[in-house]
């Protein structure tokens, strides 16, 4: 593993996960209540026996930056380094990144200097777990050129992603982005007997999908990007471009994958890890990931009433409370006789003493973070929100989407922004 070199890809601005993305990038938002997204890459990649990453970053990125320079130190004997590599002006060029190939590419003197000869490409706001060696093993058996990590699934997920045809040696002979009709994307049907000769159950999940992780050798990545200068994007511009010349093929992982790149997915996904049998453990022991140690106190939970619930460190819950379906990130704190239902509460970055409460009180100015009384349900509220007494967040109009004054609604969604102010009495 110490020939390859990853790179994470630090992602754009992020504007379906609004207003999530509002003062943050999209690796930066927090999940599971202590961890980031960009944890998930980072940590499969220590995993996997990978410790020269770099991660590639242009929007909104300070908090990242502060994240992974105050997580991420190894050994100085190691020779292992998380580094970030921002959108710079250079000599080359001087424009944002305009997409995956393309942030590569622009970082393309790194990757030269570097003595691996593979290259791991990844993404920043994906969750799942993945051992890289089983991808590095199915890339050198194939002897491929570039390989990609596929996920099979059934047609109804087929129109969101890119969808790979392979012959029977696995090797990619169409693809696909985002194909709008079942007749385009049956172009790429899989045979079910080719996945479950791979040993995979197919169950009627025909196509296989790419999971935006790529593996290539070094040399034939630097010579797609030179001989393409002007193609942004590798799933769509660089992969269709190459599959016909070079032996490009594919590595089937069958297992939790879920892209939180919509409020939608991140609700649904941060309620399922809450649940009794959640689809995703951070401690699991076949690869365990990693965030940045906080040194809080345990949670305080005062004569509530729980069900599904994820709380983590720092949190306290005063009496009366029912809390059903939701997720309480880090110092949250929820007032007397409130009701939480379907929520996700991402926390505070610090926290407010007796004397800052009292003096919020008397000035009329909402407290970390959920007041006495309240109502909140389907809602996703964060970082450093102070939520007054009795208020009720419910969405009882039906509203798809809508931006108000301290928030915005997403697919029927409530979301109140970082550091918004939400007073006494209000009515969502």
């Amino acid at each position: 593993m110490s020939s390859v070199i990853s790179l994470i890809l630090g992602g754009g601005r992020g504007e379906r996960l609004f207003p999530l993305t509002k003062l943050r990038s999209k690796p930066a938002v927090p999940v599971a209540g202590k961890y980031r997204l960009i944890d998930i890459p980072i940590s499969n990649c220590i995993n996997s026996g990978m410790h020269r990453i770099y991660v590639l970053t242009q929007f909104m990125s300070v908090s990242l930056h502060r994240h992974i320079a105050n997580t991420y130190k190894f050994d100085m004997f190691d020779g292992g380094f998380v580094e970030l590599l921002a959108a710079q002006q250079t000599i080359e060029g001087s424009n944002w990144y305009q997409g995956t190939a393309d942030a590569v590419r622009q970082n393309i003197r790194q990757i030269e200097e570097d003595p691996g000869d593979l290259v791991l490409i990844l993404s920043g706001d994906q969750l799942y777990r993945m051992d890289f060696r089983q991808l590095v093993k199915t890339h050198l058996e194939a002897k491929a050129d570039a390989t990609i990590a596929v996920l099979p699934v059934k047609y109804e997920m087929a129109s969101s992603v890119g969808i790979i045809g392979v012959n029977e040696n696995g090797r990619i002979v169409r693809f696909i982005e985002k194909p709008q009709t079942k007749e385009k994307a049956d172009e790429c049907l899989t045979p079910e007997s080719w996945i479950e000769k791979q040993g995979f159950v197919a169950n009627g999940r025909n196509y296989l999908a790419s999971m935006g992780i790529y593996l290539f050798k070094k040399d034939v990545l630097l010579k797609m990007l030179q001989s393409a200068p002007l193609e942004p994007d590798f799933g769509k511009h660089i992969f269709p471009r190459y599959y016909d010349s070079h032996p490009i093929h594919v590595h089937l992982f069958d297992d939790y994958w879920e892209d939180l790149g919509t409020i939608k997915s991140y609700h649904e996904s941060s309620l399922a890890l809450a649940s009794d049998s959640p689809p995703f453990d951070f401690s699991d022991s076949k690869g365990v990931i990693y965030t940045r140690m906080r040194f809080l106190p345990a949670a305080r939970v005062a004569d509530a009433v729980l069900r599904q619930c994820l709380i983590s460190d720092g949190c306290v819950v005063l009496p009366g409370t029912t809390i059903d379906r939701a997720l309480l990130g880090v110092r949250c704190r929820i007032g007397r006789n409130t009701v939480l239902r379907e929520a996700v509460i991402i926390g505070a970055d610090r926290f407010e003493s007796d004397e800052e409460r009292e003096n919020n009180r008397k000035n009329g100015r909402p407290s970390f973070n959920v007041g006495d009384g309240c109502v909140i349900e389907r809602a996703i509220l964060d970082k450093d929100c102070r939520v007054g007494n009795n208020v009720r967040i419910t969405n009882h109009r039906n509203i798809q989407r809508e931006d108000g004054k301290f928030y915005s609604i997403r697919d029927g969604i409530v979301v109140i922004p970082k550091g918004a102010e939400v007073p006494d009495n209000t009515v969502i």
